[in-house]
């Protein structure tokens, strides 16, 4: 906020509760006029009114794209002697009681914006690929995005015959693979001496008790395999083990289903799980910066989805 704005009518506008519901909810986040509306639950013409005096104050700043505005806190209202103004507002909050609900309805519109964008890129994956287009392909796209993985150290827990680890091992350093059944060992290691890829060990073992020191790879991934573990949260924190400092984790797994077949047809322990499990299991085990994401949803009954999670050894 400019040094200029005057204090006495920067606390004279956001006298009012729903314009203190604003500005808290602006102070995490930049939003659009309607998400707001949605959050605070007033009409178009309340909320725009609002926004307009608050901007005007220089409480806020607005940032206009295509027919869409998206409100943000001014960042210099931190920097000068208004700072104060927003413990200030925290402190109003608890004398507003749709304030407190105000947090949820956040998470959930953000949620949803979180969607659209997901169904978004879905659409364009869909069309990937469909019509013919000389030189353009998922096994290219793949190729070139291996090309960009860095060389390191990548443990596949779970590998099964290692098609993954395969693919990955034309870019790493090196490609530990771990699986359970001493077949799909045995199987996986005689395709790696038959396309003499070196840099590519199997190892038997579990992913709940892995083979592998620990803090000695750089990439922790685990495909399909965590709802084969009879205890999720120990494959995640062996995973963590294994890690270097600095290290990921990357899952690729099934979004909650409730398709039964799938423990006898699959073998599955679990029925796929939900983000906040997959949150709750990788924070639990100390990774940070932990990020879930559906990235793909079948067309074909039941409709699998699968989600990917990430997350971050601190150095």
């Amino acid at each position: 906020m400019a040094a200029t704005t005057s204090i006495l009518k920067a606390l004279k506008v956001a006298a009012d509760p729903v314009r203190v519901r604003i500005l808290l909810l602006l102070e995490g986040e930049e939003l659009s006029v309607a998400e707001i509306q949605e959050i605070v639950g007033k009409g178009q013409s309340h909320v725009s009114t609002s926004l307009g005096q608050l901007k005007q104050a220089g409480l806020v700043l607005d940032r206009r794209t295509g027919k869409n505005a998206f409100y943000r806190l001014n960042p210099e209202l931190r920097a000068n002697g208004t700072a104060p103004l927003m413990g200030l507002l925290r402190q109003a909050a608890a004398e507003i009681p749709e304030a407190a609900h105000d947090r949820q309805a956040l998470e959930l519109v953000l949620r949803k914006r979180q969607d659209r964008m997901r169904r978004y890129f879905d659409g364009l994956a869909g069309r990937f690929g469909r019509e013919y287009v000389p030189g353009r392909s998922w096994k290219g796209l793949a190729e070139a995005m291996l090309k960009l993985i860095p060389r390191m150290v990548i443990a596949d827990l779970g590998a099964g015959e290692g098609t993954i680890a395969q693919l990955l091992a034309q870019r790493a350093e090196k490609v530990i693979a771990i699986d359970n059944s001493e077949k799909m060992v045995e199987f996986g290691a005689e395709l790696a001496r038959t396309h003499g890829i070196t840099n590519l060990e199997y190892r038997l073992g579990d992913i709940e008790a892995v083979p592998i020191a620990d803090a000695t790879v750089d990439l922790a991934f685990l495909s399909q395999a965590l709802h084969h573990a009879q205890h999720p949260e120990r494959a995640i924190a062996e995973a963590w083990r294994i890690l270097k400092p600095g290290g990921r984790v990357a899952i690729l797994d099934l979004a909650q289903h409730s398709f039964e077949e799938a423990r006898e047809m699959y073998a599955d322990l679990w029925l796929g799980f939900g983000e906040v499990d997959l949150r709750r299991y990788l924070e639990g085990a100390g990774f940070s910066n932990v990020e879930t994401t559906v990235v793909n949803r079948e067309t074909e009954p039941p409709h699998f989805e699968t989600i990917l999670a990430m997350g971050d050894k601190a150095k």
